[in-house]
């Protein structure tokens, strides 16, 4: 009796410490500014629960940004820049920055190291997850409305993704949306022009993809390499 209790305690402990070392690596990823991000495990795969908020490439090559913020762009060919909302810094910790579909794409790589942006195949086998699109956009979202415009349509953050209503940003410099929409790029794009990005409203359950001017900024979320 006393060698299986003593058995019993043992697998608890090793039980225990390797989920506390899970929880522990799952919760520490760095990009190479420094800035630590939480992350949460959907099904097999592992997502940021936050925006990104980067400044610089994998490499060390800064990502540009505009002076002014709201500088007219759409003119630019191939634009690689990145924007807290408004121009307002104090607002990149709550809700990352807007970048543009070119430097989330570019070859030296946006992400943290073993991370990549999420493709189309990945969020839909996120939305689809949690019971399609028509449905998914609710379990994502931060509940509440401290972040969200009223009424935060179905919110539970079940999923513990939690979406922010970070806006974006058009290619003419325009700001607009915060509180009311999160939006995200893609990799796809639809031609020389355009690409897809993935959106989510204050007043609708769904998850939503769209194609929009790459020279526009949107968040990024990311992803583990599986």
């Amino acid at each position: 009796m006393k060698n299986d209790l003593s058995k019993l305690i043992y697998s608890f402990l090793v039980l225990s410490l390797t989920l506390l070392l899970t929880s522990s690596c799952e919760e520490k990823l760095t990009d190479i500014d420094g800035n630590i991000y939480k992350t949460v495990k959907i099904g097999d795969q592992v997502w940021m629960a936050e925006n990104l908020r980067v400044t610089r490439y994998n490499n060390g090559d800064p990502i540009e940004t505009t002076n002014p913020a709201n500088i007219d762009i759409s003119d630019l060919v191939e634009p690689k820049f990145q924007w807290v909302f408004g121009g307002k810094e104090e607002l990149a910790a709550t809700y990352g920055r807007l970048y543009t579909w070119y430097a989330a794409t570019d070859s030296r790589k946006i992400c943290p190291e073993g991370w990549h942006v999420i493709t189309d195949a990945e969020w839909a086998k996120l939305y689809n997850y949690f019971g399609g699109k028509s449905v998914a956009g609710g379990k994502l979202k931060e509940a509440g409305t401290v972040d969200w415009a009223h009424p935060n349509t179905d919110a539970s953050n079940s999923s513990g993704f939690t979406a922010l209503p970070g806006g974006g940003r058009g290619s003419n410099g325009a700001f607009g949306g915060i509180n009311y929409y999160a939006a995200w790029w893609g990799t796809v794009e639809k031609d020389s022009l355009v690409a897809g990005y993935w959106h989510l409203y204050y007043n609708t359950s769904a998850l939503k993809r769209t194609d929009f001017h790459k020279n526009s900024g949107f968040s990024i979320r990311c992803v583990r390499d599986l």
